[in-house]
């Protein structure tokens, strides 16, 4: 049995510890941490998932981003442990994360990541949203959790201030 709940600050290293293990070196050089550096994660949103006796499965993270002047949610990272990979944990850590923002008033989500994987949760390619680079186009990936959410909206993404 799996329980999600909310990440609080006792959980903060022992996530680190999992994104540390499941991504690469240097993971916090890629374009979106300069999005995250000094900014808190999304209260609620970030998400913790254990097993019976307390071991942590899985983690995902959101941060608050603007594009223009709109608001949205960055996806990510998200991350399975090694041994719990294959169960369906990471699905689970998605789709109950985006129920969460949108119940929490949240209109649009974006991300960067493989589309084949993401699509299965309504992601699809993000057009004329730019991520500081070197982040590449096609990876940009936007679900609107309001209808029309993403409609006419452009520009560069830029941290939350």
């Amino acid at each position: 049995m799996i329980g999600l709940s909310p990440e609080g600050p006792e959980d903060w290293w022992e996530v680190e510890a999992l994104y540390d293990l499941c991504f690469a070196p240097g993971r916090e050089a890629l374009s979106s941490y300069r999005l995250r550096d000094g900014v808190s994660p999304v209260d609620g949103l970030s998400l913790v998932a254990r097993d019976a006796q307390g071991i942590l499965g899985g983690a995902i993270r959101f941060w608050p981003v603007r594009i223009d002047v709109a608001s949205a949610l960055l996806l990510g990272p998200v991350a399975v442990h090694p041994t719990r990979q294959g169960e369906g944990l990471g699905g689970l850590l998605i789709r109950e994360a985006l129920e969460r923002g949108k119940a929490a008033g949240w209109d649009r989500v974006m991300l960067v990541g493989d589309a084949p994987y993401y699509a299965r949760f309504g992601f699809a390619r993000l057009e004329g949203v730019i991520m500081p680079p070197p982040t590449n186009p096609d990876r940009v990936l936007g679900l609107a959790l309001s209808a029309g959410a993403w409609d006419g909206l452009f520009g560069e993404v830029r941290r939350w201030d």
